[in-house]
């Protein structure tokens, strides 16, 4: 069927209009881990829900209630929940998105004020520009195209965006489990369409069936009552800093192997047909060099490479909290540091399945240093990983708007991140989801110099219409 072309025309027409929008959306500091960008978060929350409504959509803030953070009880975000059409005759589809954002200072490496979108050959860097705030004004440009000309939308669409994505989607799963029992909002969905993640390099489109799931830890080690010297007391006391690096050590080796027993053994081994899939895809180790800007692939074999980063469950160290990281030198012994690292999950690995043996793990692993120290494991969040069926008229549909806008034929990808929503969202409503990403693998979300490409956020705008299009079409021929 393809789209209207005054659709793709309008789209064209108004790209810096488009731009400007997401510059007004860059520059909110929703930060939903920072309890200090608590009220900004819920202020980006109204301003998006302003903009759905000046679009026609009827809308609804839902209260997720409060939650502690930072030694606080802060408000959580809301969740924007909004309707647009209720032809009996369409196919209604819900979108998801969200509205916060990873931390950035400029002093962490950018270039630019990282709340301010700038322009710098044909690309837009700044804080959520491609995770999440540019897809979720695509989707804003998409209704204003139609709103604009008075174009009727060829489907009925449904809303679902929320401020809590990168923080654990706090209250999302019991707003849906509690809509979907006794609301009216979620009836009658027939699919749903998630734009939240990446192509899989810089040339080629892709579909999304499956992502890996999380659980995220830190290990809490505490000695001392206060921080201590260590000229005084090297030597002479157990410190934590030492018990932790130890423990830390023993989660993964150097090749990127997980040591907790039992994690690695859950998942079988691929089998002929999906070692081909990968073989074929789009991909070369110059792509991992490309997007991580250093030639350090764990592998020299693409399909390894490939199925570390979709099919394999991964386990990385983030950080340690209560240490000394400052410039110069200080010669302090931590009297309470926390390690943090998580673990990323795929079928039929579940939060609940790895926590018992992540904990038990460590716990023998401290025993055995025979430390005075005090540890203990904090499981802090997670989600379930998710594989979708690729066969579907939903992935059908988004496949043929791929290849009208771009050209080219998608890769169907499992991605390596986690979007907790998406397997509520399969099972709670029991319809197909879609993950159809508008940026680039080297677009670096959650990094320093986060960016989209001019070219990505307009034609990914045309590409979410286009899906739209299509959808109408294949549901009214079968």
């Amino acid at each position: 069927m393809g789209a209207h072309e005054d659709f793709l025309d309008y789209i064209d027409r108004n790209a810096d209009k488009f731009i400007q929008r997401l510059a007004d959306a860059v520059k909110r500091k929703s930060i939903s881990g920072d309890a200090g960008r608590r009220k900004e978060t819920i202020e980006m929350g109204h301003w998006l829900e302003k903009q759905l409504k000046d679009l026609g959509v009827a809308t609804v803030l839902k209260d997720l209630g409060q939650h502690p953070m930072q030694g606080q009880l802060l408000d959580l975000p809301p969740a924007i929940l909004g309707r647009l059409g209720e032809d009996p005759k369409k196919k209604t589809v819900l979108v998801y998105g969200h509205y916060d954002v990873q931390p950035a200072l400029q002093s962490d490496g950018w270039d630019t004020d990282p709340f301010e979108l700038v322009r710098k050959d044909d690309r837009l860097f700044g804080r959520g520009s491609t995770d999440d705030k540019g897809p979720v004004m695509g989707w804003l440009n998409v209704l204003e195209a139609h709103h604009k000309q008075d174009m009727e939308l060829p489907v009925n669409l449904r809303f679902c965006f929320e401020g809590m994505e990168e923080s654990g989607s706090e209250g999302l799963d019991e707003l849906i489990e509690k809509e979907v029992a006794e609301g009216e909002f979620f009836k009658g969905v027939d699919c749903v369409c998630i734009s939240d993640n990446y192509w899989l390099n810089t040339r080629t489109p892709a579909l999304t069936y499956g992502l890996r799931g999380i659980a995220y830890f830190a290990i809490n080690v505490s000695g001392p009552v206060q921080d201590l010297h260590s000229g005084l007391f090297g030597r002479m006391v157990h410190e934590p800093m030492t018990d932790l690096i130890k423990l830390m050590s023993r989660l993964v080796d150097h090749n990127g192997t997980i040591l907790v027993p039992g994690i690695e053994e859950m998942v079988p081994p691929p089998d002929e047909q999906e070692l081909k899939l990968y073989t074929k895809m789009d991909y070369s180790l110059s792509d991992v060099a490309e997007a991580a800007g250093a030639s350090i692939a764990l592998s020299d074999h693409k399909e390894t490479v490939l199925m570390g980063r979709m099919r394999n469950p991964s386990l990385s160290l983030h950080g340690i909290q209560g240490a000394f990281s400052e410039p110069g030198c200080k010669t302090v012994i931590p009297s309470k540091i926390s390690g943090k690292f998580s673990l990323r999950l795929v079928p039929p690995q579940t939060p609940e399945a790895v926590i018992p043996l992540v904990t038990q793990y460590i716990e023998s692993e401290f025993a055995k240093l025979n430390s005075k120290s005090k540890m203990t494991v904090e499981y802090l969040h997670g989600g379930k990983p998710w594989v979708a069926d690729v066969n579907h008229w939903n992935f059908e549909a988004a496949k043929k708007a791929i290849e009208a806008i771009w050209k080219k034929i998608p890769d169907y990808t499992r991605e390596g991140g986690s979007i907790p929503v998406t397997l509520t969202l399969a099972e709670k409503l029991g319809v197909n989801v879609l993950l159809l990403p508008m940026g680039r693998a080297d677009d670096g979300a959650h990094s320093t110099n986060e960016k989209l490409d001019i070219s990505n956020f307009i034609e990914g705008t045309k590409v979410l219409g286009t899906y739209l299009y299509e959808v109408a079409a294949l549901t009214a021929a079968a």
